[in-house]
């Protein structure tokens, strides 16, 4: 489960981490789409080396789903990645402005 040191909230809007994230940790822009619950904050700072699983779980949990409900997240609102992918692949190939941008939804939305 998500724990206050592995995933970090972003509170400088306008900080700018385009040539190379700190410390290998990437920020993770999370946009609600459908019926998802709007997140407090969207921008988030995260280890490079986590997976996709991690986000899932950190979004489920910061919306206090249950276990049994479904979240999917989307890249580039047109597929999803698969769980097990490292958010810094993921960042290299479709990050943009020094963020990679992340929607979540809890039903099916593009792919």
């Amino acid at each position: 489960m998500a724990t206050t040191g592995d995933v970090e909230s972003d509170k400088s809007e306008s900080k700018d981490t385009t040539d190379s994230p700190q410390a290998g940790k990437i920020d993770i822009l999370l946009k609600a789409t459908g019926d998802a619950p709007i997140l407090k904050k969207r921008k988030w700072l995260v280890e490079g080396e986590k997976d996709i699983g991690f986000i899932l779980n950190f979004v489920k949990h910061s919306l206090k789903m249950e276990r049994n409900e479904c979240l999917f997240i989307y890249i580039n609102q047109a597929f999803a990645p698969a769980p097990d992918q490292k958010i810094k692949n993921l960042y290299s190939c479709f990050g943009s402005d020094g963020k990679l941008i992340l929607h979540y939804s809890k039903t099916p939305a593009w792919g």
